[in-house]
């Protein structure tokens, strides 16, 4: 069963907002399945478009999952931020991840009213790759820079994402998901000397 509030979808949709305020993004893109789950989607929907009101200088559309699926493959460069629901993000963010070479890259948070939670952002658990020093700590490495921009420690989490994004642009260390042959004990520790 599927449940869609206004309350809920109030807070999600201020989140949202709230969230392309801070950061200087201009569009916030609400992903829906109005056109069969009318009564909650559309809630969703219709809910976005309203909150989006309240907020001056952000644009606001929206899209129905299966083109936003489409659109974020075809051209990803067109959005912003997106506001989902729960399933429609799991899916677009798996999207995202293999855009940019896999789940191993992409950092994750799920915030809450009292928590926050701070993971990799792809569900991917890499069972494949267990016990065998392999897997790419670039996703749980800026999860917790996250974290700590989270706690208003930004200039901590700025440098360590800076220099694990100076890992990945030399190209020197890379783990096997993004073409290299180097462990993931080699990886941190190229990001460590970069902090140093």
């Amino acid at each position: 069963m599927k449940i869609m509030t206004r309350f809920k979808s109030e807070r999600i949709a201020k989140f949202a907002f709230d969230f392309a305020k801070k950061n200087n993004r201009k569009l916030v893109t609400a992903i829906h399945k109005a056109n069969i789950m009318k009564l909650g989607d559309g809630l969703f929907r219709q809910t976005v478009k309203d909150v989006g009101q309240l907020y001056s200088g952000i644009e606001v559309n929206d899209l129905i999952v299966d083109n936003a699926s489409m659109q974020a493959v075809a051209k990803p460069h067109q959005f912003d931020v997106l506001v989902t629901p729960n399933l429609y993000g799991s899916i677009l963010s798996n999207i995202g991840a293999a855009l940019i070479g896999g789940p191993g890259l992409v950092p994750g948070a799920n915030f809450g009213r009292e928590y926050a939670v701070f993971e990799p952002g792809c569900r991917h658990v890499g069972l494949d790759i267990k016990g065998q020093n392999t897997a790419n700590p670039t996703a749980m490495i800026l999860s917790a820079a996250m974290m700590l921009r989270h706690l208003g420690l930004n200039d901590h989490a700025d440098r360590i994402s800076r220099a694990t994004y100076d890992v990945i642009a030399d190209g020197k260390i890379r783990t096997k998901d993004i073409g290299g042959s180097s462990s993931t004990t080699e990886f941190t520790d190229a990001i460590l000397a970069k902090l140093n």
